[in-house]
């Protein structure tokens, strides 16, 4: 275990003498830092400025139609209904996002007069006792509905779902694996090759993210995160931080596979620096911990994201984003390099050297950055939804695209779907 309860700074610099003493060791450095860092931050916070911030603040309301089909309560309703957990996973967006739109105003009646049509197919609901997702019926499950809307309007063969989207949670999106090695060689549901994917898997040149996808956040209960808030002036006494697996025995029973040996590389180099307070027991404290430490780890695991990122931006602990090629949501809004630090996956053996080398001053912008209350909310699915969140900045991502351009719709006689392509299993009837 990691130096769980750790130094604090208060006491650290006491015993070092006067703040403006050149500190030279890691650990004082450290000290000087959260002190300095707790302290400066509070009360204070940044706009981010030029064209990022302004995209963050951007109101889609009156910039787009979407058309919501009413698909049978199989598709999504009756699935929470037999297993209401999902409502609180990480991939509950897909839920939260068809509930938002039934109410809002960017909807239409009118299927004419839509810019965008979306289907509301739960495709993580179907859970293991552990409250796991189970993918492997998602691909007939999708299919089944696009076979529904197809059948019964005809926007989708108009243009073989380029003018529809999907929200697609899962670890590798439309891949609808949780294995990266699978997910590459399933690739994304065919039918959905011309649609736009609004999902949290984003890496560059990936196979299970295509062009045009609209990266947005995994869901973090807001009402839970809110309900676990600390005084703002508490001291950040913990310099970085980190609760999760190291390695995944059940499923990487070698090793090296898991997180590509970043998260086993954590731990054997940092498990006892006293800097690090990283173990792979989760208190009951987790939240408030996280708004006492300065830096919270977010490496890759199976997946390259994880709610570890919302949850460090609204707690405004400094994210350190350990996920090579990573695609992070809403990168066109908010300047994720500005209040992140990021750090390659080989160079994780440095990073306590990376992190105690960063600028006092650097760390304090980032922290005001981090407290602008526009940051917090384009990561939260909030109920009811408010200006700003990730509900609007996902219209905003499919406002940006408009108008479509003349390659969306088909010519007579047309097509680019093959109804028939992808593994046996996935035709079968859903």
């Amino acid at each position: 275990m990691g130096a769980t309860g750790g130094w604090r700074p208060t006491a650290v610099l006491l015993a070092l003498g006067a703040l403006s003493c050149l500190l030279s060791s890691p650990v004082a450095f450290a000290a000087e830092t959260a002190e300095v860092a707790g302290q400066a931050a509070h009360g204070n916070t940044e706009r981010i400025s030029g064209s990022a911030g302004d995209v963050l603040e951007d109101n889609p309301i009156g910039r787009l139609k979407v058309f919501v089909y009413d698909l049978p309560s199989k598709y999504n309703k009756r699935i929470v209904t037999k297993d209401p957990r999902c409502l609180n996973h990480m991939f509950a967006a897909e839920i939260f996002m068809h509930r938002f739109l039934l109410s809002s105003a960017v909807r239409t009646l009118n299927p004419e007069e839509a810019d965008w049509f979306y289907a509301p197919v739960y495709t993580t609901c179907d859970l293991t006792p552990a409250g796991l997702p189970l993918p492997f019926k998602s691909p007939r499950m999708m299919r089944s509905a696009i076979q529904y809307i197809s059948n019964r309007w005809p926007f989708w063969n108009k243009s073989d779902g380029a003018d529809h989207f999907f929200v697609v949670p899962h670890d590798f999106g439309a891949c609808f694996h949780y294995q990266e090695e699978k997910a590459i060689e399933r690739g994304i549901l065919p039918m959905l090759r011309r649609a736009t994917l609004v999902q949290t898997f984003g890496q560059k040149n990936h196979v299970c993210l295509k062009e045009g996808s609209i990266i947005i956040p995994p869901y973090a209960p807001p009402q839970k995160m809110q309900a676990h808030l600390i005084p703002p002036d508490t001291p950040r006494s913990i310099f970085v931080y980190f609760r999760g697996l190291f390695y995944d025995n059940g499923n990487d029973p070698e090793g090296g596979y898991y997180a590509r040996g970043a998260r086993a590389s954590l731990w054997e180099n940092f498990k006892n620096n006293p800097l690090f307070d990283i173990s792979t027991e989760h208190p009951a404290t987790y939240y408030e911990d996280m708004q006492r430490a300065v830096f919270c780890l977010c490496p890759l695991g199976w997946a390259p994201w994880s709610p570890r990122l919302v949850e460090a931006v609204v707690f405004g602990c400094i994210p350190v984003i350990i996920a090579d090629d990573i695609v992070l949501p809403f990168a066109d809004a908010i300047p994720w390099e500005e209040i992140g630090v990021f750090v390659d996956e080989e160079e994780v053996p440095k990073l306590d050297t990376i992190l105690t080398s960063i600028p006092i001053e650097d760390i304090l912008r980032k922290q005001r950055l981090l407290a602008n209350p526009s940051m917090k909310k384009a990561m939260l699915f909030p109920q009811p939804a408010q200006p700003r969140d990730a509900f609007h900045q996902i219209l905003n991502g499919l406002a940006r695209k408009l108008p479509h351009s003349k390659s969306v719709y088909l010519q007579p006689g047309e097509k680019h779907l093959n109804w028939t392509a992808g593994p046996k299993g996935d035709l079968k009837p859903w």
